[in-house]
């Protein structure tokens, strides 16, 4: 049985009052709380067994590059990857998208092709594609979603064509909370010859992850967003891609032979991972992510399926409120504006009641305005909110109103 009162004692910040008031975090899809099992861990790797990875050959650095190497397969265990090699750590899923953009696109997209995104992309899987279009020449489409937020597939297939080299796309819209058919697109591009990538970020929280059975050829998710630190993202790729890719960086650990006249590069995933890693944030991110598994995937959506129904109920009773993004099996992401109340306004209200959510176009600025708006208030679930939390949340509104 999913008992989020018991899950809510595993996160220390729920003990603090914001305000005089209980700490309502609804803003999860920006940066999740993180578990005392996470931090203790991280404590702990600090304060009793941190050296440097892979280069010492005295006890300390072989216990924590063995723990180091350990994250790497709790990563490939979390996504179903075939190998741990598989698996790049980088500093963010943004680094993730960069790296696929400058090493696997500068050598594989040339002038004349094409690369297919939605308007429903966070700035980080647009801008990379826009300078690399601009540095080479090639056209960057992006398909439509619909009124609703849903995923127009009618304009998928339109824009995809013989001429689309990889399809770039979202598996959750931080800002509609869609979730794309991701098995048909990838189908679909695949049948096409296009490579595709998945910015998993959001996904990655609120549904389980298997690339074998989704068959995506890059994935990336972050490690702030999955209950686990800062500083630590991950990119997958099939290992063939991978293995046919240039460096991203260089420097050390990531070459194979140097001399003064020339250099060779390391197998992936180390050809990827230059300098010295997010060694602790890697570990942490991997006891964040066996905290998720233990909980279970299934029993984590279906509890936040439960509270999204609740969240669009009540949201439905709040004269003025306008929802944006209402396709049909959304996750657990709700951006709003009221009437009369300009989001940063509602904001400031909203904390005052111990309310956190977020403002703004959410890095997805053509998103928002294609929706019609240049700011919405965001709120959004994490495994550890509660019905509670959203009943907080309207009577917050409600009172916002009154000074209006």
């Amino acid at each position: 049985m999913y008992d989020v009162n018991k899950i809510r004692e595993d996160f220390p910040i729920f003990a603090l009052s914001i305000n005089g008031k209980p700490n309502t975090f609804l803003d999860s899809a920006a940066s999740a709380q993180k578990p005392k099992i996470v931090i203790d861990k991280m404590n702990d790797m600090y304060l009793h067994e941190y050296a440097n990875v892979h280069r010492g050959s005295y006890l300390l650095s072989e216990e924590i590059t063995l723990a180091f190497e350990q994250a790497r397969e709790t990563v490939q265990k979390f996504v179903n990857a075939s190998s741990s090699s598989e698996i790049v750590f980088t500093r963010s899923a943004t680094e993730s998208i960069n790296l696929v953009a400058a090493s696997w696109g500068r050598k594989f997209i040339k002038s004349g092709d094409e690369v297919l995104i939605s308007e429903a992309e966070h700035h980080a899987n647009l801008v990379p594609w826009q300078v690399l279009r601009d540095e080479i020449g090639f056209k960057l489409n992006i398909c439509r979603v619909n009124d609703d937020g849903s995923f127009d597939m009618e304009d998928f297939r339109k824009k995809l064509s013989s001429k689309t080299k990889l399809v770039a796309i979202t598996g959750m819209s931080n800002v509609l909370g869609t979730i794309f058919p991701l098995k048909q697109i990838i189908s679909l591009a695949h049948a096409g010859g296009a490579k595709i990538l998945v910015d998993a970020c959001q996904l990655a929280v609120h549904q389980n992850i298997d690339v074998k059975d989704l068959d995506c050829d890059f994935l990336a998710f972050s490690g702030h967003k999955t209950y686990g630190p800062t500083g630590i993202g991950i990119l997958y790729g099939k290992y063939e891609l991978l293995d046919s890719m240039p460096p991203y960086q260089c420097g050390g650990d990531m070459v194979d032979i140097v001399t003064y006249e020339h250099t060779t590069f390391d197998v992936p995933p180390a050809r990827f991972e230059a300098g010295t890693p997010a060694i602790v944030e890697a570990i942490g991110l991997a006891e964040a992510l066996k905290y998720l598994m233990q909980i279970g995937q299934d029993n984590i959506t279906n509890h936040e399926n439960e509270l999204t129904a609740y969240t669009l109920e009540q949201f439905s009773q709040i004269k003025g409120l306008h929802q944006v993004g209402t396709a049909q099996g959304k996750g657990g992401v709700f951006s709003f504006v009221v009437d009369d109340i300009h989001p940063q306004d509602l904001a400031f209200i909203l904390d005052k009641e111990g309310v956190a959510v977020r403002v703004g176009h959410h890095c997805a600025a053509p998103l928002v305005k294609r929706m019609g708006h240049s700011s919405v208030a965001r709120a959004s679930l994490g495994l550890y909110n509660t019905k509670e939390d959203i009943d907080i949340l309207v009577k917050a509104i409600n009172k916002a109103k009154t000074f209006f």
